[in-house]
């Protein structure tokens, strides 16, 4: 995959006052295709009212990338050993921890996939726990990362054909 470029655009623009920080950092992601995100400081970071609680903030945008990544990943993965998903649900959540005198990161971050296949009989779950090991090991964001990355499936669940 070599040569695969992403790109953001990032904007914001002053609401309030800079040197008494007092202003806003509520601000804008667009990516291609035109969609725009409302984005902010985390609540728990700045407090209200100089973020936007209403806003994506860095932090859960990292969390949602990890899981969308390996929930892509799993998909196909199902897919190809014919397994027929009918939905897919992940509870994700980050840890933010501090690292080092004045430095904070996320840690670790905990997938909770819960898994409904269409189908009359229950399989085997060890495939489920390969086809998420092997979604976590080809996920391009678990592999740009350097925090703890957990994945605890819930129960397969069934739905008739």
């Amino acid at each position: 995959m070599a040569g695969h470029y992403y790109s953001a655009q990032v904007e914001w623009a002053c609401d309030g006052d800079y040197a008494a920080n007092t202003y806003s950092r509520g601000h804008i992601w667009r990516f291609d295709g035109g969609l725009e995100v409302p984005a902010s400081a985390s609540p728990t970071v700045v407090p209200l009212p100089h973020s936007v609680e209403a806003a994506v903030d860095p932090e859960e945008a990292f969390v949602a990338a990890i899981s969308s990544c390996h929930m892509l990943w799993f998909l196909d993965l199902a897919r190809r050993a014919n397994f027929n998903v009918a939905t897919y649900r992940d509870k994700a959540q980050g840890e933010m921890s501090r690292i080092g005198p004045g430095k904070m990161a996320i840690s670790k971050v905990v997938l909770r996939p819960e898994v409904t296949l269409i189908s009359a009989e229950q399989p085997d779950e060890s495939w489920l726990q390969a086809i998420h090991e092997k979604a976590h090991d080809v996920c391009f964001i678990a592999n740009s990362v350097k925090c703890e990355i957990l994945v605890e499936p819930e129960p397969l669940k069934l739905v008739g054909p």
